[in-house]
């Protein structure tokens, strides 16, 4: 099946004219020469622009995806292609009225006239997993239907099979490609569209990020009418806003434009280190404006996840980044094992400073962060560094804001606004109420664990399962460290009050 898939990418490749792409480079002149000689027959009417969406609409949603991205990046791409990629976003060819109307019977058991007091089978948004309609609900209210495409399951596996086939042969073709990870990038990757999937798992990331923004002040997400919810058809509160992407309709109706660009980049730094839990499709169809401006987040089918370790490595990072100190950066990737331990620092950070200075001091509008992550890139190959597939959805979310961002504002100081946040949270994660916070989270812990060491201990001399005799003694130690520790904290302070008490009392007298 995936030779057959294959077989499909290239008809289709060679069908639109897609060589142009790929064999234009100087060093594939005479592959080129060849490939129209051999296809001398073939003509076209269209513009590239038109005939490059349209290869992407019919390879499928993965191709779809990659097209939605690369839409943001103007900075990399000619005017004519960014803007015909950006119709991906949400005018992809939608399925017939009858394919919707059999996806509801089938979830429901019953026809939507039954389910829903009026339905528009005419989808509003239509992308490359799913479409958007507007119905009403039995009892009035207002509500925007997602429903999956039929068989679209079928596809995403035969592409998901090439991708790793490809990424199996990079890994042993290429010598990069053992530390680059070829293989678990694609597996993060297919774990993200595979939960596209399901409604129901989508539903329950908006449900998440709808608490996480709970007060509305930045980010609106709509609520989630689990009852209606299935599989394959999700039903959410109906989004009233302007798509991001009309700037000039967002100017008329007073959103002030920069105030909006420095809101986007504080959701974003907030999803990733308040919460860990960030919208990772961030193309300008995912996103509206409400009309007092605040952000609108649509499509929740990917979603990044980070733990307390990735946080407090990119919060180290970007703090030093913002700061310029480029031996902090080359020491956390160090320390953090992506770098071999005996990479030299000085090095290290001589190429991370050649790398990045370039960027700062300038509007968005003045660089190109493409540029920039190939020079990284370079430095990375140079230097052994490892790829964390755990954060490929993050780079792409990076880069979505970055397109974003220069939409909005192109004046828009990137490091100026991300430096306080960044700051202030790690603070936050350093200072007394972090200490405090960590010792309530522990403290359950260390009540469960302590009175049972004792009968786990027993227990394992009398097994003589010295492996887990060792187990139960690194935690033994580790709670007593843990304990220790709490102690010293205590009795500093208890020191200190003391200490500040015969001081006060000696000048009090003196």
């Amino acid at each position: 099946m995936s030779l057959l898939r294959l077989s499909r990418i290239v008809a289709i490749t060679l069908r639109y004219g897609l060589d142009e792409f790929i064999l234009g480079h100087t060093r594939l002149k005479m592959l080129n020469r060849m490939v129209r000689i051999l296809l001398f027959w073939r003509r076209f009417s269209d513009p590239r622009a038109p005939r490059l969406r349209r290869a992407l609409e019919r390879l499928g949603p993965i191709f779809v995806k990659f097209g939605q991205m690369l839409s943001t990046r103007r900075d990399l791409l000619p005017t004519d292609l960014a803007d015909e990629l950006a119709r991906l976003q949400d005018q992809v060819p939608p399925f017939g009225a009858e394919d919707v109307l059999e996806v509801i019977f089938q979830s429901y058991g019953k026809a939507a006239h039954e389910v829903f007091a009026a339905f528009d089978p005419t989808p509003v948004a239509s992308a490359s997993v799913a479409q958007v309609h507007f119905a009403t609900l039995m009892d009035g209210t207002p509500v925007a239907v997602k429903i999956l495409r039929p068989g679209i399951g079928a596809v995403i596996e035969k592409d998901l099979a090439l991708l790793d086939s490809a990424a199996w042969l990079l890994e042993r073709l290429w010598s990069d490609g053992k530390r680059l990870k070829p293989r678990e990038v694609v597996a993060e990757f297919a774990k993200h569209i595979h939960n596209e999937l399901d409604l129901m798992l989508e539903a329950a990331n908006c449900s998440q990020l709808r608490r996480n923004f709970a007060d509305g002040q930045l980010l609106r997400v709509p609520e989630v009418y689990w009852d209606w919810c299935r599989e394959q058809v999700m039903v959410m509160e109906r989004m009233e806003g302007t798509p991001i992407s009309q700037v000039a309709r967002l100017r008329e109706l007073g959103v002030d434009i920069p105030q909006l660009a420095r809101d986007g980049v504080e959701i974003f730094f907030t999803q990733v280190f308040r919460d860990g839990f960030f919208h990772a499709d961030m193309h300008p169809g995912n996103i509206q404006v409400a009309s007092n401006g605040r952000y609108i987040a649509l499509d929740f089918g990917i979603m990044g996840t980070l733990s307390d370790a990735d946080k407090q490595y990119l919060a180290r990072n970007f703090l030093a980044f913002f700061r310029r100190d480029y031996q902090e950066v080359a020491r956390a990737h160090i320390e953090s094992g992506w770098v071999p331990k005996d990479t030299p620092v000085d090095e290290f950070e001589n190429a991370i400073r050649a790398a990045c200075e370039p960027v700062f001091d300038k509007p968005l509008k003045d660089i190109s962060f493409g540029r920039t992550l190939l020079r990284l890139f370079q430095t990375s190959r140079r230097f052994g560094v490892e790829i964390q597939p755990q954060l490929v959805m993050l780079q792409k979310t990076l880069l979505n804001i970055e397109g974003l961002g220069r939409e909005l504002d192109p004046e828009l100081d990137l490091w100026k606004t991300a430096k306080p946040y960044l700051e202030r949270w790690m603070s936050e994660q350093m200072g007394w109420r972090s200490i405090v916070e960590n010792l309530q989270k522990e403290a359950p812990h260390w009540g469960r664990l302590l009175p049972q060491l004792p009968r786990l201990l027993s227990e394992s001399l009398k097994r003589n399962d010295t492996v887990l005799l060792k187990d139960q003694m690194v935690l033994l130690v580790a709670a007593q460290q843990r304990r220790n520790r709490l102690l010293s904290w205590l009795l500093t302070g208890v020191a200190l009050i003391l200490l500040l008490q015969v001081l006060g009392f000696f000048l009090l007298w003196a």
